[in-house]
């Protein structure tokens, strides 16, 4: 498999429907179609990948995405993110999110905003920002109001093993509380 396998399925018109609202067929896909490469990428096995900025999207979509398919309400699904910040960081440091069209770009800064780290939220949103972003922007401000707020997202709470606060509980019941 190839990164350009990686970024014709994540940008077709079937995966854009769905990267905001799965289903549980679609996650199966991703699963049966990507999971032994996630495997080879957790393992530190795809690095040449990240030698030119398709590449580094494709390994970061590989990384930060597609667990929360795959792994879906399983701690699985936040293993890898952390890699995916990483292969992030060189790329932007190697220059590549300015050689990208903004879709790729935003999946590119997305692994920022994942993050329970209020640093993280902070580059998350000066980098939708400096790019351009806004309705990503809009998104990364909405996510480091929770992380600022909490010291981490809520939702993750019940799929990590975490006890929830009172607040947090009165927040993910609230209209406000929502499951980014």
């Amino acid at each position: 498999m190839t990164p350009d396998d990686i970024l014709d399925f994540w940008f077709s018109e079937e995966s854009q429907a769905r990267w905001f609202d799965s289903s549980p067929e679609y996650d199966r896909l991703v699963k049966d179609r990507f999971e032994d490469i996630w495997q080879q990428a957790r393992n530190g096995e795809l690095a040449e990948w990240e030698e030119t900025a398709a590449g580094a999207v494709a390994l970061v979509i590989l990384l930060d995405q597609m667990p929360l398919n795959m792994f879906r309400d399983q701690p699985e699904s936040f293993t890898t993110e952390e890699q995916s910040r990483q292969v992030a960081r060189r790329a932007i440091g190697n220059g590549f999110d300015i050689e990208l069209a903004d879709e790729f770009m935003a999946f590119l800064y997305l692994p920022f905003m994942h993050s329970e780290s209020l640093v993280d939220q902070d580059r998350s949103v000066l980098l939708f920002e400096t790019a351009g972003l806004e309705n990503n922007l809009k998104w990364a401000r909405s996510h480091r109001e929770i992380v600022r707020r909490f010291g981490r997202f809520p939702h993750r709470n019940q799929i990590l093993g975490r006890e929830s606060t009172p607040e947090e509980v009165e927040w993910l019941n609230s209209p406000e509380g929502f499951n980014p």
